[in-house]
Parts: C-alpha cells; sequence; structure tokens
C-alpha cells in the first residue's frame, strides 16, 4: 500500500510540472522566414500565427504566387521549429518513463 501512494504521490507531481512545462510551450514565440527574410511568420506555441511580415518589395501583381508560396514556407518553418521546442521541454519531463519510440507526449 505504501508503494501505491509513492506513486499517486509522483503521479500529482509529474501533473503539475506537464502543467508548468504546458504553459511555457503555450507562451513560446517562434519566427520562421522563407525568401531569404522577405516574409516572416510568427506564431506562438500553439502553432497559432500571430504576426506575419512581408517584405514591401513582393507586392507586385506577378509575384503573388511566389508571395503565396513564401507565407506557407515561412509558417511551416516556424511551426517545425515550435514543435522542436515542445518536443525538447516534453522529453526532458518523460525522461525517465519507459515511451515508446517515437511516441509523442503528450497525445
Amino acid at each position: 500500500m505504501k508503494d501505491l501512494m509513492g506513486m499517486m504521490g509522483k503521479v500529482k507531481e509529474m501533473q503539475a510540472k506537464m502543467e508548468k512545462v504546458q504553459a511555457e510551450i503555450a507562451g513560446l514565440s517562434i519566427e520562421g522566414r522563407s525568401g531569404g527574410g522577405l516574409v516572416t511568420v510568427t506564431l506562438d506555441g500553439k502553432g497559432q500565427m500571430s504576426a506575419i511580415k512581408i517584405d514591401p518589395s513582393l507586392f507586385r501583381e506577378d509575384d503573388v504566387e511566389i508571395l503565396e508560396d513564401l507565407i506557407v514556407a515561412a509558417h511551416k518553418d516556424a511551426k517545425d521549429k515550435g514543435e522542436a521546442q515542445a518536443q525538447e521541454k516534453m522529453a526532458s519531463l518523460t525522461a525517465g518513463l519507459p515511451l515508446p519510440p517515437g511516441m509523442k507526449f503528450p497525445f
């Protein structure tokens, strides 16, 4: 019975740490760039776009498709960076857990 109480204490401790890490992740601000910095997208830790900056030199009618592609690329760059940062933070939290390889946490 004592082991069960100790395990419950560890679960509560890990839950508190998980909430703290999730709050840190949500508070992240990640910038993604494309076109050599002509387009910059800023995402929050949940992957939601909060800002976009476009170099004025791209505002020509014949460059609309290029601009659209650059925005998508900048968004992907920021999202990839954000996911990597989130995985790093979660990895430190789950370091002692026997999770299967490739399993993302939280689910």
